[in-house]
């Protein structure tokens, strides 16, 4: 099966995010937390789709932010086949602490991984 990253493999709306977020958290890392709706909605796609909040107060850095959100989208579309069809959001929870581009590439990685692997589960 091909690697994609498909529009409908995105969260667009911000109802879905809101549902995601106020719904159970999957797993939780140093830096992330994953979250999904409690409920899967009327119509939803038969696929795992993302969303991703990087804030701007946890990651001050543009640079950093567009880096962690390469190093996620990257992750979930070498794993999307694997994942539960469901939607799912990583949230940044903690401020990332100054360091380089190739060690942050490097922790974020790490973790998302480690994160889906538990959604998984």
């Amino acid at each position: 099966m091909r690697a994609t990253f498909p529009p409908t493999a995105r969260l667009r709306h911000p109802s879905e995010f809101a549902a995601a977020l106020k719904g159970r958290r999957l797993a939780r890392g140093a830096l992330f937390v994953v979250s999904t709706p409690r409920q899967i909605p009327p119509g939803h796609p038969q696929q795992a789709r993302l969303g991703m909040v990087i804030a701007k107060r946890m990651a001050p850095h543009a640079v950093s932010r567009n880096t962690i959100k390469r190093v996620i989208r990257e992750a979930f579309r070498q794993r999307r086949h694997e994942l539960p069809a469901r939607d799912l959001v990583i949230r940044l929870h903690s401020r990332i602490q100054p360091c380089s581009l190739n060690e942050l590439r490097q922790q974020v990685r790490g973790e998302v991984d480690a994160l889906l692997d538990r959604t998984t589960r």
